[in-house]
């Protein structure tokens, strides 16, 4: 009867831990760029009371083992890299990747992390930064009072006013990666290369597998409402069953203990 007791707790944290993920799901519903992430469950070992093909007597041996299982554990968290809604906002510096592939932003440490997230500005000095005043690949630099204009090849050019000609200023690389599911998350809306993910390839958008570039829109989050709440009931409900197992087990244990 112990062994159901720990069996239905692993399980009351296993639930726990998925409608964690599914909070911070909805939670990041209006996030740009945002990915949903999903638990992956996977059972514990199991505890063989008779193993298969046991001798039962008269020559014959038993057709099946006699196991029981010790519970269940959150095997990793999967961050689902669909393509997110594109939504148009018509600020020449938002944008947005349609297909693979992130922007890459450097970081003061000088790393380079990885986003979806194209909500960009300009700081105090013209370079093109994030939300979060980190700069945009090795810096893109716009003349005061330009008008800015990114291609769908990631090419960025600027028109000052009394120029006829537009002034390049560089292109945007868009950086792919062989596992994307294996990014490690840093806040910000910002993800790290691991051993998991591989290095990153760069590359301009819209080559060797990388997604173009659209000006004037942002990815929205890649997160359905409807199905977050399914998954939110679903869990609600699979926690629910393992406390009613704490329960009965513990009502059998009353009446073992009550026996005279």
């Amino acid at each position: 009867m112990l062994r159901a007791l720990a069996t239905a707790a692993a399980g009351m944290e296993a639930q726990q831990t998925k409608l964690d993920v599914t909070a911070n799901n909805i939670a990041n519903v209006s996030t740009a760029g945002f990915k949903k992430s999903r638990a992956e469950f996977s059972d514990l070992m199991y505890q063989t009371m008779r193993p298969a093909g046991a001798p039962t007597g008269g020559g014959t041996t038993t057709p099946g083992a006699l196991e029981v299982g010790l519970g269940v554990r959150i095997a990793g968290t999967q961050r689902m890299q669909t393509q997110g809604s594109l939504q148009q906002t018509g600020n020449p510096l938002d944008v947005a990747i349609e297909g693979n592939g992130f922007f890459q932003i450097t970081l003061p440490t000088g790393e380079t992390a990885y986003t979806r997230d194209g909500t960009f500005k300009l700081d105090a000095e013209g370079q093109l930064v994030n939300s979060e005043g980190f700069v945009v690949g090795e810096g893109f630099t716009v003349p005061p009072g330009a008008q800015v204009t990114i291609a769908g090849d990631g090419t960025i050019s600027a028109k000052v006013a009394g120029d006829p000609q537009p002034q390049a200023i560089g292109q945007l690389q868009i950086a792919t990666f062989t596992n994307p599911a294996g990014l490690e998350a840093a806040g910000h809306n910002l993800l790290k290369a691991s051993a998991a993910s591989g290095e990153a390839i760069i590359g301009p958008p819209g080559v060797d597998g990388a997604g173009s570039v659209e000006q004037g829109f942002i990815e929205g989050s890649n997160v359905e409402v409807v199905t977050e709440m399914i998954d939110l009931i679903s869990g609600q409900r699979a926690y629910e069953v393992n406390s009613r197992v704490i329960k009965a087990a513990d009502e059998m244990l009353g009446q073992t203990a009550a026996l005279r």
